[in-house]
C-alpha cells in the first residue's frame, strides 16, 4: 500500500472513524461483524506500520521499507515524545475494536500489536534505555550504514546517496547520546563495550562506502566525500568523549532488578510462563539432560584405557568426571584458528543436504551467505543469522560468525576452539542456518501478514532453532554419532543455562563466580565461552531466556499435535505448518493449530 493510503488509514483509525468497508448486505450477521472488525483492524495495523516506520527509519530499512533510507532515528526529547504519543493514539484505536469479533489470525496479530505498543511506551517512559544504555546509540549508528549497504536491494548509487544523508545525521545522533546519557546511570561494562565498538562505524565506511564512492560523481560525490570526512571527525570526537568522560564516570548498576525484569520478560516472551516457572522448569531440565549425557558417556567411554569409573548409580563427582572425559573426545577434533568460517560453510552444505534427503521440512531457494561479523556488532554473541526484512524479497540471509580476536593468547584461542569443536560447528550451523534461523526466516517472510513479519517473535525464532538441533540428532545426523548427540546435549545445556543465568544475575544478584560455576561446571562450557556469556548477561536482559522458553514451548506443541493426530502425524507436514504461521509467539501457533481459543 502506498504511503498516502497508509497515512489516510491511520488518520481514520485513530479518529475512531466508522467508515471501514462493510460486509456484503446478504452476509450472515456474525460474518458481517467479523469482516467489519477485520477491516477496522487492518486500518489500525496499516496505520501503525506506516507511522512506526517513519519514527524508526533505521529499523525500517532493515525491515525492507526504503521510504526513509535517508533518515535516522530521533532520540531527542521531542522525538521520544512523538513515539509515545503515536503509540498511545494507536492503542486507543485498538481498544475501540471488538477483538473477539476478529478472525483468529487477526486476534493473534491484535495481541502482538498491543504488546508492541505497550512495550514501546514502557521502554521510553519507565525502562528508559535511552538514558543509560549507550548500546542504543552505537547500534543505531552502525545499523544506519550497515542496513543500507549490506544488501543489494537498490542500485549502488541510490544507496550511496542515502548513506550520505545518514552519515550527515550520525553526528546529531552522537550529540543526542551525549545529552541523554547520565553517566551515573550508565553501567561501566556498557560504556567500555561501546567505547570498543565505536570505531566499527568507520570500518563499515571502509568496507562499503569508500570502495564504491566512484559510482557517484559531481555534486553527489563531493557531498559524499564531505559526509565521510565529517563522520570521521565525529567518530574521533565521540571516541574522545567515550574514553575521557563516559567510561571514567560510568557508575550505573547493570542489574535491572525484579520489577523491571519481570515486566521486560513479559514483553519479550509473551509466554504464559512466569519467571519462577521458567527457573524451576530450567533446573529440572538441567538435571534430566545431565543424566542423559552420563548415559551416553558410559557408552563412548566403555573399554577405553584410563576412562573414569561409570557406575550405574554415580555420585555427582563421578557423573561430572565421566561427562567431561567423554566431551574431551569431541574436543580433540576442532577446526584450525583460521578455518572456522570455512568449516562452518562445509557444515552448512552437509546440513542442507541432510534436511533435503530426509525430507524433514520444505527448503526454500532463497540464498544464505556466511560472513565475518561486522566489527560494530562484535563482542556480544559468537554468531547470528541476519535475515532480510519481511518487505525485502529474494535477498541474502547472512550467517555471521565473529572472528577470533587477534589479541587472544594461545590458551584463550584453544579454549574457544574446544568449545567450538568440529561437531559444535555443525550444531552452530544447524541453529543459525539450516534448518534453524535461516530456514525459519525464509518461511516466515512468506506469511501474508506484514505486521506479523515486522513483529516476528524472538521466542519463536530462537525456540525453533534450538528445537531443530534436537530434531536433527533424532533424525540421525552425522550417522547417529554418539559424540554428536553428546555435544548437542551440551549445546542444549547452554540454552537451559541462559534462562537460569539471566534471572540469576539480574534478579538474584549472582556474582561472577556463581555464574561461571553454572556455565563451566554444571553445563560444561569452556572458559572463553563462559566469560563471553558473563559479559552478554551484563549487557542484555530478558533475551537469553528466549532460547529455553521458546524451545520448551516448541517441544510441548509438537507433543500435543502428535497426541491429537496419532498415526496420521507427518513430521514434514507438521514443520511446514508450524513455519507457515509467520513466527508469532509459540503459544499462538499452538492455539491456531489445535483450534484452541486465542488467549
Amino acid at each position: 500500500m502506498r504511503a498516502s493510503l497508509l497515512a489516510l488509514a491511520v488518520t481514520l483509525a485513530l479518529a475512531g472513524c466508522q467508515s471501514a468497508p462493510l460486509a456484503a448486505p446478504d452476509a450472515p450477521p456474525a460474518m458481517a461483524s467479523q469482516q467489519t472488525a477485520d477491516a477496522r483492524f487492518k486500518a489500525v495495523a496499516d496505520g501503525w506500520l506506516d507511522g512506526w516506520m517513519r519514527l524508526n527509519p533505521v529499523s525500517a530499512t532493515q525491515l525492507g521499507d526504503h521510504r526513509f533510507d535517508d533518515r535516522i532515528d530521533d532520540l531527542s526529547a521531542d522525538g521520544r515524545a512523538r513515539l509515545v504519543d503515536f503509540s498511545r493514539r494507536t492503542l486507543a484505536a485498538l481498544d475501540a475494536i471488538d477483538t473477539q469479533a476478529l478472525s483468529r489470525e487477526n486476534q493473534v496479530d491484535a495481541l502482538i500489536l498491543r504488546n508492541q505498543l505497550e512495550s514501546d511506551i514502557w521502554n521510553l517512559e519507565t525502562f528508559q534505555s535511552w538514558a543509560w544504555d549507550p548500546q542504543v546509540y552505537s547500534g543505531l549508528a552502525g545499523g544506519a550504514i550497515y542496513n543500507l549497504m549490506a544488501r543489494e536491494f537498490a542500485p549502488m548509487p541510490q544507496r550511496l546517496k542515502s548513506a550520505t544523508a545518514r552519515m550527515e545525521r550520525i553526528p546529531t545522533l552522537f550529540a543526542q547520546m551525549r545529552a541523554n546519557l547520565d553517566p551515573a546511570r550508565v553501567p561501566k561494562i556498557h560504556a567500555e563495550t561501546v567505547a570498543k565498538q565505536n570505531a566499527g562505524v568507520l570500518q563499515l565506511i571502509e568496507q562499503f562506502i569508500v570502495p564504491n564512492a566512484d559510482q557517484l560523481s559531481g555534486a553527489d560525490r563531493a557531498r559524499l566525500d564531505a559526509a565521510v570526512a565529517g563522520l570521521r571527525k565525529a567518530v574521533a570526537e565521540q571516541q574522545a568523549w567515550l574514553d575521557g568522560t563516559l567510561v571514567p564516570n560510568a557508575r550505573g548498576e547493570w542489574r535491572i532488578g525484579a520489577g523491571l525484569y519481570d515486566r521486560k520478560l513479559k514483553f519479550a516472551l509473551m509466554s504464559s510462563l512466569s519467571r519462577a516457572e521458567i527457573g524451576q522448569r530450567a533446573r529440572t531440565e538441567l538435571a534430566r539432560v545431565r543424566d542423559e549425557m552420563y548415559g551416553l558417556s558410559k557408552k563412548v567411554l566403555a573399554g577405553r584405557k584410563g576412562a573414569p569409573a561409570t557406575p550405574a548409580t554415580p555420585t555427582d563427582d563421578q557423573r561430572q568426571k565421566a561427562i567431561e572425559a567423554a566431551l574431551e573426545l569431541a574436543y580433540a577434533e576442532r577446526p584450525a584458528r583460521d578455518r572456522v568460517v570455512e568449516d562452518a560453510r562445509a557444515a552448512l552444505d552437509q546440513a542442507t543436504a541432510f534436511v533435503k534427503a530426509k525430507d524433514l521440512v520444505t527448503v526454500p531457494p532463497d540464498p544464505v551467505k556466511i560472513i565475518l561479523m561486522p566489527e560494530f556488532q562484535q563482542g556480544v554473541a559468537v554468531a547470528y543469522a541476519d535475515s532480510p526484512g519481511p518487505l525485502d524479497k529474494g535477498l541474502d540471509t547472512y550467517y555471521a560468525i565473529s572472528p577470533i580476536p587477534k589479541d587472544w593468547t594461545a590458551a584463550q584461542t584453544d579454549s574457544f576452539l574446544r568449545e567450538y569443536n568440529s561437531r559444535m560447528i555443525h550444531l552452530l550451523s544447524i541453529h543459525e542456518a539450516m534448518p534453524g534461523h535461516y530456514l525459519e526466516g525464509m518461511h516466515s517472510a512468506r506469511h501474508p501478514s506484514t505486521l506479523r513479519g515486522v513483529l516476528r517473535s524472538g521466542l519463536f525464532a530462537e525456540g525453533w532453532a534450538v528445537y531443530t538441533e534436537d530434531m536433527m540428532a533424532d533424525a540421525g545426523y552425522m550417522d547417529s554419532d554418539p559424540l554428536f548427540r553428546l555435544v548437542q546435549l551440551k549445546f542444549y545445556l547452554r540454552t537451559i543455562a541462559n534462562a537460569i543465568l539471566d534471572q540469576g544475575v539480574h534478579v538474584d544478584g549472582w556474582s561472577r563466580d556463581q555464574a561461571m560455576r553454572l556455565m563451566m561446571h554444571d553445563t560444561f562450557q569452556q572458559e572463553r565461552e563462559a566469560a563471553g556469556k558473563w559479559v552478554r548477561a551484563q549487557l542484555s536482559s530478558a533475551q537469553l531466556p528466549t532460547y529455553f522458553v521458546g524451545s520448551a514451548e516448541h517441544f510441548d506443541m509438537r507433543r500435543a499435535v502428535e497426541a491429537k493426530e496419532g498415526a496420521a502425524f507427518d513430521l514434514k507436514r507438521y514443520h511446514d505448518r508450524v513455519l507457515g504461521y509467520g513466527a508469532p509467539p509459540v503459544r499462538f501457533v499452538r492455539e491456531l493449530m489445535l483450534d484452541q481459543p486465542i488467549e
